[in-house]
């Protein structure tokens, strides 16, 4: 089976509806709420019969996403464990918000908190207090969701621990990992310690049960395959024995890392960026792993079609039957034709299922 869906960026947001991302968005429930389902009312006008809403990169699902839902603490993963370990918050008005750098640079293994420790932290009371207002509330009843996930569907989105070393210690960890390497597995683990704790806690807190988890090993593409197996394999296969089945995701292109994906424990599926290839990820893991895919960010510039048109069958081939979703994420300097290109192009595939629901046009929300 082929799918197709998308996502609407902030800076989009921004430019379109002249929303403003600023702190209060992320730490008000009613304020995100409010502005949320303004970005998704504008997504299902102005993009009908298009499986595209308004949500986090390659985070929220468009099928489990409900007009009903009020993200509770919906910052990207890496920025909360940031802030628990003393990183600011920094919000952008017209994009993703960031924490600032290297968190944890300078300091000592032994000044890190127990995993459970975070609990204590007051912004974790916050959530969990805003969580617990809302589940209060007999009168809009609506469903929180929590910090680390996006939607009803239960899948939990964390950074990948590599990815995380490198927020929060710099683009040195790089380098530890060769001269440091101890070092750099006891932060690792623990940080892949953290995750599985907050992830529980959430989940608990919401009554939302654990189906999966998102990891998002952005940096992945940045070294050596053997550096992946060393630190990133063990302390992700915890997560997946601990936590559920993993989707991977790796931004770049990550053909030379497969082998080591590979060994992850309970790994359910790949997230992977549009020059990766199909083919072998194909003859390694069989036709039976699901596969998300992105198109490259210079197709969807092009002012041409032509160039996501071919990337598009490049990929069709080499998937050669197996289970696939076209994913895409929306920016203001992308050409929206070649997205309207892409999406003709996968429903007039074969394997495109034509029983597909199409996304609710309904997307208005609950005022006060």
């Amino acid at each position: 089976m082929i799918t197709i869906s998308g996502t609407l960026s902030k800076a989009w947001m921004a430019k379109t509806l002249g929303v403003a991302f600023d702190r209060d968005y992320y730490f008000d429930p009613e304020k995100r709420y409010a502005i949320d389902c303004k970005c998704n009312e504008y997504a299902a006008e102005g993009f009908s019969g298009m499986r595209l809403f308004y949500s986090e990169s390659n985070l929220g699902q468009i099928d489990y996403w409900d007009k009903d839902q009020i993200q509770i603490g919906g910052i990207q993963p890496n920025l909360i464990l940031g802030m628990l370990l003393g990183a600011d918050f920094v919000h952008r008005d017209s994009s993703d918000a960031d924490i600032t750098a290297s968190c944890l640079a300078g300091r000592s293994l032994v000044d890190l908190p127990s995993p459970e420790g975070l609990l204590e932290h007051p912004l974790i009371a916050l959530f969990d207090e805003q969580i617990r207002q809302v589940q209060d509330d007999s009168q809009r009843q609506l469903r929180p969701i929590p910090p680390f996930f996006w939607d009803l569907s239960g899948r939990a989105t964390i950074h990948g621990v590599m990815t995380s070393a490198q927020k929060f210690l710099g683009e040195t960890f790089f380098m530890d990992m060769m001269t440091k390497p101890q070092q750099c597995l006891e932060i690792v683990h623990w940080t892949a310690d953290a995750f599985i704790v907050l992830c529980r806690h959430f989940s608990k807190i919401a009554k939302l049960p654990i189906t999966s988890i998102h990891v998002g090993e952005c940096s992945s593409c940045m070294v050596r395959p053997e550096l992946i197996e060393r630190f990133v394999v063990p302390a992700t296969s915890k997560i997946g024995r601990q936590v559920g089945p993993i989707r991977l995701h790796s931004c770049g292109p990550s053909t030379n890392h497969l082998e080591a994906f590979f060994q992850i424990e309970n790994l359910h599926s790949l997230d992977l960026g549009g020059d990766t290839s199909i083919k072998r990820v194909r003859e390694l893991f069989g036709k039976e792993m699901p596969i998300s895919v992105g198109p490259l960010p210079s197709d969807m510039s092009s002012e041409s079609t032509h160039p996501i048109l071919r990337w598009a069958k490049r990929i069709v081939e080499e998937n050669d039957g197996g289970n696939l979703e076209y994913i895409y994420h929306l920016e203001p300097s992308y050409n929206v034709n070649t997205i309207y290109a892409l999406t003709d192009f996968v429903k007039n595939l074969p394997d495109f299922p034509n029983s597909q629901s199409e996304p609710s046009t309904d997307r208005r929300c609950k005022w006060k």
